[in-house]
């Protein structure tokens, strides 16, 4: 986005609501702006777990709606007054609605299975290189497309039915303000933007023959989407305020918020998923960029960020949550403590293998993949979760190295790691040691604090993506971990490239 100029004057304490939906939780945080620090405070968390319905796993919007509201109705009782409302989310997935705006039905996970042998089909109509040449987008069989495509094969009447397709931050507004709208980071995560134009790629819904009147013009990030519906405003006890288009993606506010003060920083956004890469000025469709599995998403300043999406610590969650389920229940802290005393290297998994994208068992698919792949198998929750741990930070080697020599041809010199999994020192540590390079943590909450500088920089309190990474540090401590130098990581490795040659 190209941000307002800051207005010059003393700034007073304002304060924005961010919407932070996760791909298993959300939350709303108020930032209290001073016009230099910024003041997080935690309005309201709930789950956001997706519900398997007559056959589709979908997400419960209804549900989130309410949540939402409950939010705003704790500002309401509290007294606190706010200039301002974002949302951020995971990206792909949207909503349909009909010609009168109504919702068709429930946004589909990411995660469900109807989009499975849809790449292919795609690939007969249209290659791989072509299609990335169009798009600059790396290849998921859940991106927006293929669930599109999926819709079109199965003849779903909800697809005949539809007049316009919203993502998921942008069906939360429309939910809160009755106005249509698409962002454009958001956008960019579907595969069906034209990465040079930044807008939709006419080329794309015309190959595959889908409909383009589901799409609406592209709003840029602090883009005022519209205000609280009075009806909502009147049931929370609140008054019609703002809603503006944030950096939608939830990535995308996170790297807003990364408090580097140099340019060529590789960021890395830890959560459910991994998303390491650099900002640069334009995209790179390269066949270089295609093998290495990066992808050109929108930046919220316009600029594209060169990312590789892996899997990131979806896999632990998911055997905490089978480990839980046993009655063998752990906090994250615990298993960190456990990791730390079981046997390291024991083997190594390549995280984004496709039997760690579906839920279930996920710690015997652990071992079910050391089985196969001829190597020792992990007994027990702490040896499986150093193995994961390990492999996660032999992963983020593998693509800083990707991203140095076959992309870039340039040495990145260091990493920033943000979101929740920066607050794991001991996979900030061994990323540390696996990459030969500094590690600095933090913010955490990184997502929702760039959410809530966009609104600022919206609101004209914040001059430009720079002076909002400065307020970023300002406020939010980091934490720096520097290369312990021990060769084991370097022989750990060489296993892990052996590995990942033979696939």
């Amino acid at each position: 986005m190209q941000f307002t100029a800051a207005r010059g004057e003393i700034v007073e304490r304002r304060n924005y609501l961010g919407f932070d939906f996760g791909a298993s939780s959300g939350r709303a945080m108020l930032g209290s702006f001073d016009g230099g620090r910024m003041e997080l405070r935690e309005i309201h968390r709930f789950d956001n777990e997706p519900v398997m319905l007559c056959g589709q796993l979908v997400w419960d919007l209804p549900r989130l709606v309410f949540e939402m509201k409950r939010a705003l109705n704790a500002l309401s009782r509290a007294g606190v007054q706010v200039s301002g409302i974002g949302i951020d989310t995971w990206g792909v997935d949207f909503g349909l609605l009909d010609a009168r705006g109504r919702l068709l039905a429930l946004p589909v996970h990411y995660r469900d299975a109807r989009t499975e042998g849809v790449m292919d089909e795609a690939f007969a109509a249209v290659s791989r290189e072509e299609l990335f040449g169009l798009t600059g987008i790396a290849f998921n069989s859940f991106n927006t497309l293929f669930q599109l495509l999926a819709m079109k094969r199965d003849r779903d009447p909800a697809l005949d039915a539809a007049q316009t397709l919203l993502f998921m931050p942008d069906l939360l507004a429309y939910c809160l303000t009755g106005v249509k709208g698409v962002e454009y980071t958001i956008a960019s995560t579907s595969q069906l933007l034209d990465p040079e134009r930044r807008d939709w790629s006419d080329a794309v819904f015309d190959r595959f023959g889908l409909p383009k009147h589901l799409t609406l013009p592209v709003d840029r990030p602090g883009a005022l989407r519209g205000t609280l519906l009075p009806q909502i405003a009147r049931e929370c006890g609140v008054g019609e305020i703002p809603v503006f288009a944030v950096g939608g993606h939830d990535t995308a506010s996170a790297v807003a918020a990364v408090p580097a003060q140099k340019d060529g920083f590789a960021y890395l956004s830890s959560g459910t998923w991994s998303l390491l890469g650099v900002e640069i000025p334009q995209p790179m469709c390269t066949r270089a960029v295609l093998d290495a599995g990066y992808t050109n998403e929108g930046g919220v300043d316009g600029s594209i960020r060169l990312l590789r999406n892996i899997m990131g610590l979806w896999i632990i969650q998911e055997c905490k949550r089978e480990w839980d389920r046993r009655g063998e229940e752990a906090g994250y802290g615990e298993l960190v403590e456990l990791a730390k005393r079981a046997p390291a290297f024991k083997a190594v998994l390549d995280v984004d293998d496709d039997s760690f994208l579906a839920p279930g068992d996920m710690p015997a698919r652990v071992q079910g993949y050391c089985r196969r792949t001829g190597q020792s198998v992990p007994e027990g929750r702490g040896e499986i979760a150093r193995v994961i741990y390990e492999s996660l930070a032999l992963k983020y080697r593998w693509a800083i190295e990707r991203l140095e020599g076959d992309i870039l041809g340039r040495r990145i010199a260091g990493l920033n790691v943000v979101g929740g999994g920066s607050k794991n020192d001991m996979l900030n540590q061994f990323t540390a040691d696996a990459l030969g390079r500094e590690v600095v943590a933090g913010p955490s909450e990184a997502t929702v604090i760039g959410n809530l500088l966009v609104q600022a920089a919206a609101d004209g309190a914040v001059s430009d993506l720079r002076a909002g990474r400065e307020v970023a540090a300002r406020s939010f401590p980091t934490r720096t971990f520097q290369p312990a130098g021990t060769g084991a990581w370097d022989d750990a490795y060489r296993r892990y490239l052996e590995l990942m040659n033979r696939r």
